[in-house]
């Protein structure tokens, strides 16, 4: 019954689609770019029998860049699709993947963003790697959609990161006899609810699957719950702590450091916020700058093309503002500066004392603090951090991360950290370990899909 419904949406939804394409485009014009791709018309660039990894968005790709690299090494002969569903995810795709920039040993940026000039970022020095890798948008869920795709591209083996779980794709590639891999698998309770409501099409979905490759135990569970098989689930930890700085990590933050004056000045970062969030995190510094004249944020939106609003904010509250892509003569003197340069919030992190991660002062369910953490720096999140409830409470149990529950407990954790030196630097060092305790991921991750690779190359 859930299937039959979903087709009859579909149908409905196809002009919708296309029309939501072309508003999201007026406010970020690259949506209007390579639409067609979405829709199963494939470059001529992309090759059959490729092994698919479906990554979706910029924190997927960049945990999956350094495995597909990898994997391009130990298999030079086997081409590889990666498909997303947004630009930026798109973005991190070719710079990770298409340009000579991803290394195995993980030493790489961990996030990034993009401003009104993404050609202001530079790019760290990396080994190239062999890069038989090819990419596209993921086309929609629409039965003939996919059917143009798969007849097109001919995959050997479809990756699917995270939980990106689409009917029709699923079946097709059931239908096609692709094998189905879902690596780095997480499921919330909340998404459990929601998969659970669907009923016979969640458990339809799972059981098409060959591999479950699951984050913790209780994500296993979950998808157990909801009718995977057993002996497809495995638990191997999340892929996201392997990440390293980068190598020139130390002198790139000191460049940064020289061109804004940050040396005597106390620093703290906000990363990968939200709309309401900024205004909530300009209303604490204002109280910090309080107590803490020469202090100094850091603000870094999630989305790039919210790089102007989040000026205008700061300009209204008096606060005199920096852009990261254009250099003035007095950056120097910025009670804020704003971060809109693609790829840089890992070493923009590295200028702080106490870091803020974003998405969790409102309901849009938090990001990765793996990222600041590898800096050494006490961690602060708000209470919406569904999103990667396993990480923040290893985080929050090693006494490394404070959860805050609005601008009030804000103020008095950032004071509390920018004053003590001792407890920041002992949150700073539980904050490393428990990334060193978590690494290793990434290994079982290559063991599996080698096997699933040189299976799918011998049919």
């Amino acid at each position: 019954m859930w299937f039959a419904l979903y087709q009859v949406l579909l149908s409905f939804a196809y002009p919708l689609v296309r029309l939501r394409l072309r508003w999201r485009a007026r406010g970020e014009p690259e949506y209007g770019d390579r639409v067609e791709e979405r829709f199963g018309r494939v470059p001529p660039d992309v090759p059959e029998g490729v092994i698919w990894f479906h990554t979706v968005s910029t924190g997927e790709t960049i945990a999956a860049a350094p495995i597909i690299a990898e994997l391009t090494r130990r298999y030079p002969d086997v081409p590889f699709l990666v498909t997303t569903m947004t630009p930026t995810g798109s973005e991190q795709v070719r710079m990770r993947l298409m340009a000579g920039e991803s290394s195995w040993d993980g030493r790489e940026e961990t996030k990034s963003h993009a401003g009104s000039d993404p050609r202001a970022a530079t790019q760290p020095a990396a080994r190239p790697v062999a890069r038989p890798v090819v990419h596209c948008y993921a086309p929609y869920d629409f039965p003939w959609v996919l059917r143009r795709f798969f007849d097109r591209v001919r995959p050997r083996l479809l990756v699917l990161m995270e939980t990106e779980l689409w009917p029709n794709l699923i079946a097709r590639a059931s239908r096609e006899a692709v094998p189905i891999m879902l690596v780095n698998g997480r499921l919330s309770a909340r998404s459990a609810r929601g998969y659970r409501r669907l009923g016979g099409l969640t458990r339809k979905m799972l059981q098409r699957l060959t591999v479950i490759a699951c984050q913790y135990p209780n994500h296993a569970e979950r998808f157990l719950a909801l009718g995977a098989a057993e002996e497809k689930l495995q638990v191997q930890g999340s892929v996201k702590f392997d990440v390293r700085l980068p190598d020139d990590a130390s002198e790139r933050v000191e460049a940064l450091r020289q061109r804004w004056a940050l040396r005597s000045r106390r620093v703290w970062i906000a990363g990968s916020t939200h709309p309401g969030e900024d205004e909530l995190l300009l209303r604490a510094h204002l109280a910090v700058r309080q107590r803490l004249p020469e202090a100094c944020l850091i603000l870094v939106p999630r989305h790039p093309s919210r790089c102007g609003d989040v000026l205008a904010l700061c300009r209204a509250q008096g606060l005199r503002v920096a852009r990261q892509s254009q250099s003035t003569p007095d950056d120097g003197a910025a009670d804020v500066i704003v971060g809109d340069v693609m790829g840089q919030l890992i070493y923009l992190y590295g200028l702080s004392e106490v870091a803020f991660v974003g998405g969790s002062l409102v309901p849009a369910g938090g990001h990765n603090p793996i990222e600041p953490a590898l800096w050494g720096q006490p961690l602060l999140m708000g209470e919406a951090y569904e999103n990667f409830p396993d990480v923040v409470e290893r985080f929050a149990e090693a006494g490394s991360l404070s959860v805050v529950s609005g601008v009030e407990s804000l103020k008095v954790e950032l004071m509390r950290c920018l004053n003590d030196t001792d407890a920041r630097r002992l949150a700073g060092a539980a904050a490393r370990e428990v990334v060193a305790k978590n690494r290793g991921a990434s290994d079982r991750l290559l063991a599996l899909l080698g096997a699933q690779i040189e299976a799918a190359s011998e049919q």
